[in-house]
Formats: structure tokens, C-alpha cells, sequence
């Protein structure tokens, strides 16, 4: 595989939506997201009502690429061997020896069918983007509550959890007002979505007069993505695309075949029969990526056409899209832009006059890195006392390197170039830092530095 990658080289610019085209804004819908399923959990299932009430600095537990061992209640942070890096019970650190007692120094148990990306499983849950995070901390909350009550050994909260998802995220719960997020988000769009910057506006509409076909394929149901849309980029928004696809259910669109999952027409943002193809560009609902490209191949008059899909997570849009249907990806991963913003200690507590009215009290945005787990790239195996430490990358880093053509921290950062901008590829023959636009995280560098100086 060469080792550079070209938006010009592509003939179809596939999005994602929410956290990709759609940014929030983090501590805000972190908060929202939290209260939605703790107002569930407590009205309707009887958990314990401290759980609505959140410590500012607590949302610190969120961190992107963290399993939950749902029978043992305990969350964990994986090497890129399935080893257990960090470990918490509930939300209470173990210390290096109690992971090693409880996990030894081997992979977990459940890390070969987890690293094939493909299940989700009654036994683990994977934390990999921003709408599912704050729920971490909320099942953390749950085990530290039921072994303070009842001193469980095994747990079986998830069904709750689940239950608390769907009240909240339902296909008809905008249409309804039902759960606390969707009528929360309709009322103060301003407080929880960024406007799209003009410079990604300008771009998309530079790609599009390049020729290219632009898609919005989004598992947000149709009224919902119209609300975002507007709010982002405008009342025009459908302009920006040839074809909008909602609901699609990812990864299932990836991995379903047109009869397993067929298209669906919209009225009214109700969905209405299933399709037999799919003929013309439109909005459409549903769907399946086969019959998708079916109809690229007509749009562009190409046997093969080039696709790329710009997606925030791992589980739904990066490695579905790659595995399944052979497509570029650009993973959007705000992490790197926490790198940019760990100030040393003393620059870090401003005088509170000079300080916006808030700012003091905000809940931290998640994606500073978490002092309770550390770098979301790398981390030091768990040794005893005087044991030697050694750094090594996470899962999550790994399947970066993996699953993507190249990762950035937003839409934002690579509008400005032009559309023959030659990025280096993540690729086996080239160090594992080269697909990082603009620049690497700082926690991988070290070693390569040293590597090369050699």
C-alpha cells in the first residue's frame, strides 16, 4: 500500500455526524448525559438518589477506550496485548498488586473476542466515544452504591443501564419530548453544539465543487440530525450533501446485507417501506453499505470507486468501515487536542478575577487527560515496587494505527489544506506515530526519540 493518502484521490467524502461534523460542547453534554440516565436509574429502577447529585472534578473518570467487566464491576484499561494496565472497582483505583492478583500479568480473559471489535457482549462493555462516556461514571457510581448496600460480588445492573439508554436514545423519544436529553438539547442548542467553523463549511462545499460526492451517514435518527444540522451549518445544510443517511444503525450498516437491513424512504421523519435498491441520491433511512456503493458506482461512473469515512469511534465507524467495506478512515480524536493543553502546574491556577464568571466551577471537559487513568495512548505496565516499568502502547492506541489511514483531532484542523495535501499513512512499514495529523501526541514520542537517537 502506498504510503500517502489524498483527499483528491478520493471520489466520496462519507461523515459522520455527531462528534465528528457536530461538535459539542464536552463538560455540558457530559452533565446531560450523566443526568439522563441517573434520573432514570433512581425514578424508575429505585437506585440510591445520591447518584444525581456529581462532584465537579468527577467526570475526570471518563476516558475513551475503557472496558467494563459488567459481572466483576470492574473497569479496566487495556495494552495493546490485552494486558491490564490500570484497573478501578467501581470508581476506586486497585492499586498495581491488586490488578496483578486479580488479573495477573495476562491478557483478559474476554481481549481476543473484544480486539476482533465485533461483539457487544452481556459480559464487557467498551467505552469508545463521547455519547456513551459519562455512563462509565454512572455504572462506577452503581458499583461503589450496591457494595456499600448489598457487598455484591457479581453484578447484574446492566440490564438497567441498557434500559436507561433506550428511554433516553429511542427512535421516538425527540418526536415525544421523552428522557431528559432530547428535550434538553431542542430547548438550549447553544449550550450543548458547536457552530460549524466557516472554514469547514467553505471546505465541504470546496469538495463538492471538486467533484466530489459528499455522504452524511449518521445512526441519529432523522429529526434529531435535522435539529443538529441546522443548528451547525444552516437551514440549507441538505445543499452540503448528495446523500443523507440516518438511522443507519452503525456498525450494523457495515455489516448487514440489503436484506438483512434494507433502505427505507422518510416521511415526516417516519420511516416507511423498505426498498428493494437503492436508485438516486436522497435521504434516506436505515440501509446498508453494499447497496451504497452500488449506487456510488453509478453516481461516479467508477467500478471502484475511492471512499473515505471521517468518524469519531473505533466500534462504529472506523473499523466497521474498514473491515467490512474496505473504505479510507480519518479517525477524529479530540484526545490530541488534550495534549495540547497539559499546562505545568504553576501557570495552571490563574488568579479567579482574571477567570470568566464560571470558568472556576466548570466540570472539566473530558477530553483533558484523565488524571485517574492517564494517557489515552500509552501507559506503564503495573510492576511491584522495584520492578522496572515499562511503557507500552494501549489497545486503543493500537487499533488507531490499525483501523485508520490517518487520525486528526478535527474537521477543523485539515480544511485549510489543499485537497492534494499528501498525508503519511498509518501503515506496518512506518513507525507507529506516522498517520497522527498534525503532529503526534507527545506521550508516543519520547520513545521514538530515543529510538532514533540511538
Amino acid at each position: 500500500m502506498q504510503q500517502h493518502f489524498s483527499l483528491a484521490d478520493c471520489d466520496v467524502m462519507g461523515f459522520d455526524l455527531d462528534h465528528t461534523l457536530c461538535r459539542y460542547h464536552l463538560p455540558q453534554s457530559a452533565r446531560l448525559i450523566y443526568d439522563s440516565f441517573a434520573q432514570y436509574l433512581v425514578t424508575e429502577k429505585g437506585y440510591d438518589k445520591d447518584l444525581l447529585t456529581l462532584a465537579p472534578d468527577s467526570l475526570d473518570f471518563c476516558c475513551k477506550g475503557l472496558v467494563l467487566d459488567i459481572e466483576e464491576g470492574d473497569f479496566l484499561k487495556l495494552a495493546e496485548d490485552g494486558t491490564v494496565l490500570r484497573a478501578t472497582h467501581g470508581t476506586k483505583s486497585m492499586t498495581s498488586e491488586e490488578i496483578l492478583e486479580t488479573y495477573g500479568r495476562r491478557e483478559w480473559k474476554h481481549f481476543n473476542t473484544v480486539s476482533g471489535m465485533v461483539s457487544r457482549s452481556a459480559k464487557y462493555y467498551l467505552y469508545d466515544n463521547y455519547f456513551d462516556l459519562p455512563g462509565a461514571l454512572l455504572c462506577a457510581r452503581v458499583v461503589d452504591s450496591l457494595d456499600q448496600h448489598d457487598g455484591q460480588k457479581k453484578y447484574d445492573f446492566w440490564k438497567d443501564m441498557v434500559a436507561a439508554i433506550q428511554h433516553n436514545y429511542k427512535i421516538s423519544a425527540f418526536k415525544e419530548d421523552c428522557g431528559t436529553y432530547f428535550p434538553e438539547v431542542k430547548n438550549h442548542p447553544d449550550k450543548y453544539l458547536q457552530t460549524c467553523p466557516e472554514s469547514v463549511k467553505k471546505w465541504l462545499k470546496q469538495l463538492k465543487s471538486a467533484g466530489k460526492i459528499l455522504l452524511l451517514i449518521t445512526s441519529s435518527h432523522s429529526d434529531y440530525c435535522r435539529l443538529l444540522c441546522e443548528h451547525i451549518l444552516g437551514n440549507d445544510f441538505e445543499e452540503y450533501f448528495d446523500i443523507v443517511i440516518t438511522n443507519a444503525l452503525k456498525p450494523g450498516f457495515f455489516s448487514h446485507t440489503p436484506n438483512q437491513r434494507p433502505f427505507r424512504t422518510l416521511e415526516n421523519d417516519e420511516e416507511q417501506e423498505a426498498l428493494l435498491s437503492l436508485d438516486k441520491p436522497g435521504w434516506y433511512s436505515q440501509g446498508n453499505a453494499i447497496q451504497l456503493y452500488e449506487l456510488l458506482k453509478k453516481m461516479t461512473g467508477k467500478l471502484d470507486p475511492k471512499v473515505v469515512y471521517f468518524g469519531d469511534s473505533m466500534h462504529s465507524d472506523i473499523f466497521p468501515a474498514r473491515h467490512y467495506s474496505n473504505w479510507e478512515t480519518v479517525f477524529i480524536l479530540e484526545e490530541l487536542l488534550g495534549d495540547k493543553v497539559t499546562l505545568p502546574a504553576e501557570t495552571e491556577s490563574e488568579p479567579l478575577e482574571k477567570k470568566g464568571k464560571y470558568e472556576g466551577d466548570q466540570l472539566k471537559a473530558p477530553y483533558f487527560v484523565s488524571k485517574q487513568w492517564g494517557s489515552f495512548f500509552v501507559d506503564r505496565l503495573p510492576g511491584l515496587e522495584n520492578a522496572e516499568e515499562t511503557l507500552v502502547r494501549t489497545w486503543s492506541c493500537k487499533c488507531i494505527s490499525t483501523y485508520s489511514t490517518i487520525a486528526i483531532p478535527s474537521l477543523e484542523a485539515i480544511a485549510d489544506l489543499p485537497l492534494d495535501y499528501r498525508f503519511t499513512r498509518f501503515s506496518s512499514n512506518s513507525s507507529a506515530t506516522a498517520g497522527y495529523y498534525p503532529s503526534p501526541p507527545r506521550a508516543l514520542l519520547p520513545n521514538e526519540e530515543s529510538v532514533t537517537m540511538k
